[in-house]
């Protein structure tokens, strides 16, 4: 059997002052056919699956290109047309093939496309034909158009917000697929509008129990895979929103009624699945009374994974006005400054204009002198199984708060982003994070308390005041009863 498998992924909000084209992608991720890593990246974990199967014996695998940007703003034109056709002229080279799996994450918008995905996926069943098997796996955090559905067999979506489970979903997009190419089953896919969107972390209920009835619903074969598309509030698309997505073996009207009874029951927790979220002086407070430490405070708006600069000083900013200290803050995007510490090296002391460069809703630079502690090239963090390149960093001490500075846009996904820089954490009453949950899983044993702070900014987090150009359908909180009555 004849796989040929690639990955095309980045996150992209529409609102964002930032552009991604193709540099974003080789600063970040870029391996080219038959040099993926052994580790899988967030969107690329069927490779790693697909390999073990080709080293079995199984399958004869055929690699393409596998690629991945940092969340950012619109991607342009010729960078996404480059990398489209770079897939599909390596597709075609492959032909004949029985099944084709993607690693996708499902948010991409270009200039020239408003459904990369939909478009690619498209491309992809013309060039292999209405026989050939497609499968592809999806971030939570994605549009699902009817294009996708109309031209994939198998679409598995990551179910935990922390993405702790992309290997193993990357896996089940394997198994499902290769065995539709066997002929063992016959995939049917049933989808559900939730018209929902809206912060859905599984760390916590009520989508902890949500996710986990999925989990029961594929362990005791009530469907072959049960997925959530959760949506993506900072793109502007015509399919936003929330989704339902139950793959049986030729069992569509059971899956159907599935999925719409999933739907109803995920739409059922509007405006319940947030946490807490605290304004920036509330948060500081009640870390700082807290008897331990270290105390994590995420910027949840302020989230490079979000596709905002994370360069926001409005939390830092706070912080230094009221005098506090044993404070570590991570990250804060800069490339300029950076450059200038390294050219300063470590123990200089120098004046510094950092952070606040690419919004005009991020707070203002921050100028003081500094204290250069950590100069590191190639700086990286770990997010599970995967290394996540930081660039060039440095870490400074600015009156009595150190701040990682980094060259690559990231959001903060371990507490080894401050170890690996010489930040000892044990030592911190407060850790300052830049994640809207990925942070959560790696943070939670190291923490005294996780808090969650809304610092308003560039990220467009209202859905009622976005001001969506190609949203038609009703979704809530924009409509209060997009379901009528069904599901008041």
């Amino acid at each position: 059997m004849r796989v040929f498998c690639a990955s095309i992924a980045t996150e992209t909000n529409t609102f964002s002052p930032l552009r991604t084209d193709l540099t974003d992608f080789k600063e970040s991720f870029y391996a080219a056919p038959g040099k993926h890593p052994d580790t899988p990246t967030l969107c690329t974990g069927v490779f790693p699956a697909l390999r073990k199967r080709a080293s079995d014996g199984q399958i004869t695998l055929i690699e393409g290109t596998a690629t991945w940007a940092e969340p950012g703003g619109l991607v342009n034109k010729s960078t996404w047309h480059h990398l489209r056709d770079e897939v599909l002229q390596q597709l075609q080279a492959a032909l004949p093939v029985d099944a084709v799996i993607l690693g996708l994450h499902g948010a991409m918008i270009a200039d020239a496309c408003v459904d990369c995905e939909g478009d690619l996926l498209e491309a992809v069943r013309q060039l292999a034909g209405p026989d050939v098997k497609v499968g592809v796996s999806f971030d939570p955090h994605s549009h699902l158009s009817e294009k996708r559905v109309q031209n994939a067999d198998v679409i598995t979506v990551f179910k935990e917000f922390p993405h702790t489970d992309f290997a193993e979903t990357g896996e089940a997009c394997v198994d499902l697929t290769l065995r539709a190419a066997r002929g063992e089953i016959t995939p049917k896919l049933s989808v559900f509008d939730v018209r929902m969107i809206e912060v859905l972390p599984t760390s916590r209920p009520p989508m902890r129990g949500f996710v986990d009835r999925m989990k029961d619903l594929e362990r005791t074969g009530a469907a072959l895979s049960v997925s959530a598309i959760h949506g993506f509030m900072a793109g502007d698309s015509p399919d936003l929103g929330a989704k339902i997505i139950v793959i049986t073996d030729d069992a569509k009207p059971a899956g159907d009624q599935l999925a719409k009874t999933l739907g109803l029951e995920l739409f059922s927790f509007r405006g319940t699945t947030r946490p807490d979220f605290l304004t920036p002086g509330a948060a500081l407070a009640k870390a700082v009374s807290h008897p331990k430490g270290p105390v994590v405070i995420a910027d949840v708006w302020d989230n490079p994974g979000g596709g905002v600069a994370g360069d926001s000083t409005i939390l830092l900013r706070r912080a230094l006005s009221l005098g506090l200290s044993d404070i570590a803050f991570g990250t804060i995007w800069d490339p300029m400054a950076v450059r200038l510490c390294h050219a300063a090296g470590e123990g200089a002391h120098l004046k510094l204009r950092f952070g606040g460069k690419t919004s005009a809703v991020a707070g203002d630079p921050v100028d003081g002198e500094v204290l250069v502690l950590k100069t590191q090239r190639n700086a990286t963090q770990s997010f599970g199984a995967s290394i996540v390149p930081l660039g060039d960093c440095a870490v400074i001490r600015i009156e009595s708060i150190d701040v990682v500075l980094n060259s690559n846009r990231a959001q903060t996904f371990s507490p080894d982003l401050f170890t690996n820089l010489d930040i000892d954490i044990a030592t911190k009453k407060i850790l300052a994070v830049k994640s809207t949950n990925h942070f959560h899983g790696a943070f939670e044993p190291v923490a005294a308390e996780i808090l969650y702070c809304a610092v308003e900014g560039p990220y467009p987090n209202d859905p009622r005041r976005n001001g969506y150009t190609r949203l038609e359908r009703p979704i809530w909180p924009i409509v209060d009863q997009p379901h009528g009555s069904e599901a008041a």
